[in-house]
């Protein structure tokens, strides 16, 4: 008497496996972005360069007041974040399509937006990470409060993870465009207001020694939904991109 054979259902063995799969490919992703980046390390200077220069020069530009700078601090400090990593962004996918690397991860057989998150996130690492460490330095320069320094370094840190997310997203749809740098600034700043209005309300908050706490919680939950629907919409621009 004959068998039928039955069609295999997927274990949850089978499903930890895939996604430790995708895990071990994404990190290898993120190791091999980070070393890539030192060796060309004006990539990484030059976003932070920018950031200091210009809240640096702001306060020589205006009245030495300590009230004023104050009041104009936290419009400075993002929108020179937001500046700084739009220069790196460029970068982001650039060199991986050119060189065939991202039609490879396509190829590969592992979660395209695993991938993407991890380049996201060594974009993170080499920007945004070190303009939250730069930016007590150039809050302090602008008059803030030495008790608000810890608070303007966490929200710096929560809204680059928002802005790289964010970011993703433009410097995907922009890979086959030369000189796209134009575009992707058209495209990532009006989706990066949001972000620059609660982040600089959390900021001047913090500096007035208010409770910033209700304005992080919102910018926490933009990082949130970038971490959750980003990587995916990088991905298909990726896809389109390549095809």
């Amino acid at each position: 008497m004959s068998t039928v054979a039955q069609p295999s259902v997927p274990t949850r063995a089978s499903s930890a496996a895939v996604r430790g799969s995708a895990l071990a490919a994404a990190r290898l992703v993120l190791l091999r972005d980070l070393r890539l980046a030192f060796r060309k390390p004006e990539h990484i200077v030059q976003p932070l360069a920018f950031f200091a220069i210009v809240t640096t020069l702001f306060p020589l530009s205006t009245t030495p007041e300590l009230s004023r700078l104050r009041e104009i601090a936290p419009g400075v400090l993002w929108v020179a974040a937001l500046l700084s990593g739009l220069l790196a962004l460029e970068f982001l996918f650039r060199d991986d399509a050119q060189d065939g690397t991202l039609e490879q991860y396509a190829l590969s057989g592992q979660s395209l937006t695993w991938l993407i998150l991890a380049k996201t996130c060594a974009h993170w690492l080499l920007t945004g990470l070190p303009l939250a460490l730069l930016a007590p330095l150039a809050g302090g320069a602008l008059g803030a409060p030495a008790a608000a320094l810890p608070s303007i370094t966490v929200t710096i840190a929560i809204g680059t993870v928002a802005l790289s997310l964010v970011g993703a997203i433009g410097a995907a749809l922009t890979i086959g465009v030369k000189r796209g740098g134009v575009l992707l600034s058209v495209l990532v700043l009006p989706l990066a207001v949001p972000i620059l209005i609660f982040g600089s309300r959390a900021t001047q908050l913090a500096i007035a020694g208010e409770s910033f706490v209700a304005a992080l919680e919102l910018l926490g939950a933009m990082a949130v939904l970038g971490v959750t629907l980003a990587p995916l919409a990088a991905a298909a621009a990726v896809r389109i991109s390549l095809e």
